[in-house]
């Protein structure tokens, strides 16, 4: 039986080409004649099917109902096809890659993202290598399953765990790195997969059912139903720390009318200032119940807040350690588990989980 994949375009560089009526000026290609780019996607003898944002968007401007509308694809169309691919602009492709990765509950079909730092319609675009691993990748099966049922990015020969992955250059085809987990696929002569590495239907903790779940959207071929949420709370804040941080800066972002949560970008593995003033404002936003996740400023590493006195202040007053996080996973994580109306002591619990293999299976437990 042949493999249908759905392409989602949702915008961002892959989708230009040039603009013969106007030399050197690129315009958004029609997607709906995507064989006619890149022909050599009729050799798979695949039924490719195509879905356009409309309008498209800038990846800068990707907010959170366009993950929601994502989601709301996906699940229209999760019974149809064997896999999806989402053509996505790279600036904030692993913040789109962790929230789906979330909201998508008992995936078992692969989600593939991928994009290019060169127009599609340029001659040394990278973007057609990208698109047609991806449908590959999207397609690939092993006894009749999915060989990839989760949300990744592929890009520049390195198929990664999409909640894992940040954006590394904004000029280099190697855009994208996954610093503190494996590739899950590389693509050379071959693609060769790294089974072990892959999350399959039941491995891992899922974070149960809840508010904000698509009814009827049909179940997965796992263990657990296939259960898409689409109810994002974005009234989190992100603070980075840095030498000279003020009373005034932090106090007016903890003081926001209706915060839900932080996420603190803390020095090494896990380590603040220990002078009253910050400790103290951070340990009343806590009592107010608004949670407070730490993670690491560092590409690479784990925040672990026994090691020193400073990280070991914060764990004292309720920071809920982040373990290894990306801050995109953090902070789409946070909003999905806000989304789902849990208490705050719920979500913090659930923060220091893995719940979609976005941290060390070992640490968070």
């Amino acid at each position: 039986m042949s493999k249908s994949i759905l392409i989602i375009y949702t915008g961002g560089t892959i989708g230009m080409i040039e603009d013969h009526e106007h030399a050197g000026v690129l315009k958004n290609v029609n997607f709906d004649q995507i064989e006619r780019e890149v022909p050599a996607l009729k050799r798979f003898g695949y039924r490719l099917d195509i879905i356009t944002f409309d309008p498209v968007i800038d990846s800068s401007g990707i907010k959170p109902e366009n993950w929601v509308s994502l989601v709301q694809v996906i699940a229209r169309n999760y019974a149809e096809y064997d896999g999806f691919v989402i053509l996505h602009g790279t600036d904030t492709m692993a913040y789109t890659a962790s929230a789906l990765s979330f909201m998508l509950e008992g995936l078992a079909k692969p989600v593939i993202l991928t994009g290019s730092q060169i127009p599609i319609g340029v001659i040394r675009t990278d973007g057609k290598e990208n698109l047609i691993t991806a449908v590959e990748i999207a397609a690939a099966e092993e006894h009749g399953r999915p060989l990839v049922p989760e949300v990744c990015i592929y890009f520049e020969s390195s198929l990664l765990r999409g909640n894992r992955t940040t954006k590394y250059s904004a000029e280099q085809f190697h855009a994208f790195e996954s610093p503190n987990f494996q590739p899950l696929a590389t693509a050379g002569i071959e693609i060769k997969y790294n089974r072990h590495a892959i999350r399959y239907p039941g491995k891992g903790t899922g974070a149960g059912t809840g508010a904000g779940a698509v009814s009827g959207a049909g179940a997965g071929t796992g263990i657990s139903p296939f259960l898409p949420y689409t109810r994002l709370e974005s009234n989190i804040a992100l603070i980075k720390l840095f030498p000279g941080i003020s009373y005034r800066v932090l106090s007016s972002i903890l003081s926001i009318e209706g915060l839900k949560g932080v996420v603190l970008e803390t020095y090494g593995s896990g380590n603040a200032p220990l002078d009253s003033w910050f400790i103290s404002l951070l340990e009343d936003a806590v009592k107010r119940q608004i949670v407070i996740l730490n993670i690491t400023q560092c590409s690479r590493g784990s925040v672990d807040m026994g090691i020193y006195e400073t990280g070991a202040g914060l764990s004292r007053i309720g920071v809920v350690n982040g373990f290894d996080m990306t801050t995109e996973s953090a902070v789409t994580k946070m909003m999905y588990l806000f989304g789902r109306n849990l208490p705050p002591e719920e979500v913090s619990r659930q923060l220091s989980l893995s719940l979609r293999g976005e941290l060390q299976e070992d640490e968070g437990l």
